[in-house]
């Protein structure tokens, strides 16, 4: 069977499965619709939280951007697992027996304060928002390539997927979906990383690949070297930096983008709400339990699927002998992706081979395609030029300028036709891509649906409003959110991983010090919470917008640090700002003082309410 009729069976199956589930457990009110009923159970709640947790940046660019960056990439990794440990332990329990539908509902309750729940409520739009854009791309990345459509309309088919069991399902229907999307997704991620550590090693667990040899049978010159030291030998002949070195980027930059990353996991707001669909606190912990063992059988696997795939990249582009491969003779999968856009090649130095090194091959790093002309051995032509880069190729530390462009995000999708793996298991991965994007995407839009309907109409600006009315607000706010979602998805400020770590920067700074101290300090009152809430947040966005769309350039970091690493500061302005002005002002009353001394005692706990 072919590759697209594959392709189309398994994403059509996958999609009548998902939307049959939205039917199937509609939503018939405000409980159901925000947190499933509160009844879902830990193991399933633990399913639903990995697949909402593992979005299009954990299954299609985490081990792209480490494949292609290497040691700096590992702050990905302990970022994103750190976090989810951190939120797990320290914050889901009391959470949970709060007893609140979401973190607005537990700011605005604990600070006592309809401002300090107005403010939680912009904190998650802005979070939200920032995060569903990588997830949207990745949608249109895999519809583009597998779908034979374009971006921009992969991004419209699944706004309209999204649409069917978000709307229509609420938190019931997206945890039911979610449970089914996990199931998927992980098969999807782990049957090719078996395949591609088979290949290459002759080993069979993708978990232990970077120390297995390389097989004799995939490369004769690499054969009986580790994976990371054939990859080091290989990289570093084409100019880049060891694999395994810390490379340009500086320590300090990495540890505070590991943090951001840390304390942004453990403040988003669409995994937090995950653990008030469980009935008591003792299954939001079980349920973290599950959630971490269904997240490592993934994350354990990345290094693997990131150094190998580099491997296999590199040595099927520049061939056997390393000298570059004629175009004509390009493997299919070359040239699909370049039909796509995520691939482009320039013929630098004349000679009709494509070959893959250091350095940007065109001005401006991406290229611009003019239409779909294409040169007469039928590549795609750009019309920005060769890069200057050309120029400054030391010939004694490269043999060749780089004359390809690969996108990071295409790495994980394109590695089972790079290694030749059966038609079967290629569409297996556009289904498990989309999965992963569009799981973490419906959370989101509930999230930022939820926050509107109950945190800001109910709780705030309509009171009285009955809860038909309510439910109604809430899937009229999601399909708004789906249409915005849209737009940022159309117009990404970068790749997956990247979008979606400035929006874990944009958490650690705003939500993350709001939480913590409103679980552990008994001192901190409202007037403490919302000023450190809107100093963290307003900084950091300041700090990301300036260098992400206003040309600020990397001279200009405060103390080297990247828009993705700021969050730590904003997070610690956040915190600073907080004990000061809290200390500054009365404390809070005795009641709530009560409250936060209560919920730390590991028993008992009542039903979420929204009350």
């Amino acid at each position: 069977m072919s590759l697209d009729v594959l392709t189309y069976l398994f994403v059509g199956l996958s999609f009548a499965l998902y939307i049959g589930i939205a039917v199937w457990s509609r939503a018939g009110s405000t409980k159901e619709f925000y947190v499933a009923g509160g009844g879902v159970s830990p193991m399933a709640n633990g399913m639903a939280t990995a697949a909402d947790w593992m979005s299009a940046a954990s299954f299609i660019s985490l081990a792209g951007i480490i494949s292609f960056i290497g040691y700096t990439g590992s702050a990905y990794i302990m970022g994103w697992t750190g976090g989810y440990v951190l939120l797990a332990l320290l914050l889901a329990p009391y959470l949970r027996k709060f007893g609140k539908f979401t973190v607005p509902d537990f700011v605005g309750d604990r600070y006592y304060s309809s401002t300090a729940r107005t403010v939680a409520v912009i904190c998650t739009i802005f979070i939200s928002f920032t995060y569903v854009a990588g997830q949207m791309r990745g949608v249109g990345i895999v519809f583009s390539r597998f779908l034979h459509v374009s971006i921009d309309m992969g991004v419209v088919i699944g706004m309209i997927i999204v649409f069917f069991y978000a709307v229509l399902g609420g938190m019931k229907g997206i945890t039911y979906t979610q449970v089914a999307q996990y199931c998927v997704l992980i098969f999807a991620y782990t049957v090719p990383a078996v395949f591609l550590t088979m290949q290459v090693t002759g080993h069979f667990l993708p978990q232990t690949g970077l120390g297995a040899a390389v097989d004799p049978a995939f490369s004769s010159t690499l054969g009986g070297k580790s994976v990371l030291d054939a990859l080091d030998g290989l990289v570093e002949e084409l100019g880049f930096t060891a694999y395994t070195t810390q490379g340009t980027d500086n320590l300090f930059n990495i540890f505070f983008f590991t943090i951001a990353l840390m304390a942004g996991t453990a403040g988003l707001p669409h995994v937090i709400v995950r653990f008030f669909t469980v009935p008591r606190v003792k299954d939001a912990r079980v349920s973290a339990g599950w959630a971490l063992l269904f997240i490592a059988i993934l994350y354990t696997a990345v290094p693997s699927v990131a150094a190998i795939g580099r491997l296999n990249l590199i040595n099927t582009i520049n061939g056997a002998e390393g000298k570059g491969t004629l175009y004509a003779d390009m493997p299919a999968w070359f040239k699909n992706w370049e039909n796509s856009g995520l691939i482009a090649w320039t013929d630098v130095n004349g000679d009709g081979k494509v070959q893959y090194a250091a350095g940007k091959p065109f001005e401006g790093g991406k290229p611009a395609f003019d239409g779909d002309k294409r040169a007469e051995d039928g590549h795609r032509l750009v019309t920005n030029g060769v890069s200057a880069d050309k120029a400054k190729v030391d010939p004694a530390k490269q043999p060749f300028a780089n004359e390809v462009y690969v996108d990071n995000d295409i790495l994980v999708l394109a590695n089972p036709e790079i290694a030749q793996l059966p038609n079967w298991v290629i569409a297996l991965v556009a289904a498990g891509a989309i999965a992963a994007a569009l799981s973490t995407a419906a959370g989101l839009l509930l999230v930022i649906s939820t926050s509107i309907a109950h945190d800001l109409f109910k709780k705030t600006l309509t009171p009285h409003m009955s809860e038909k009315n309510e439910l109604l607000a809430a899937r009229g706010a999601a399909v708004v959110a789906i249409l915005v979602a849209g737009y940022f998805g159309l117009n990404p400020p970068g790749f997956v991983a990247q979008v979606v770590a400035l929006a874990f920067g944009l958490a650690a700074a705003s939500f993350f010090p709001a939480i913590v101290m409103g679980i552990f300090s008994t001192r901190m009152n409202k007037e403490g919470a919302i000023s450190g809430m809107v100093v963290g947040l307003v900084v950091t966005a300041c700090y990301i917008t300036y260098f992400k769309f206003m040309g600020g350039t990397p001279a200009q970091y405060f103390m080297g640090l990247t828009p993705e690493s700021f969050g730590t500061v904003g997070m610690i302005l956040n915190f600073v700002v907080a004990f000061i002005v809290s200390s500054m002002t009365p404390p809070p009353p005795a009641e709530i003082q009560h409250v936060v001394e209560d919920i730390r005692i590991p028993r008992g706990a009542g039903a979420a309410h929204s009350h």
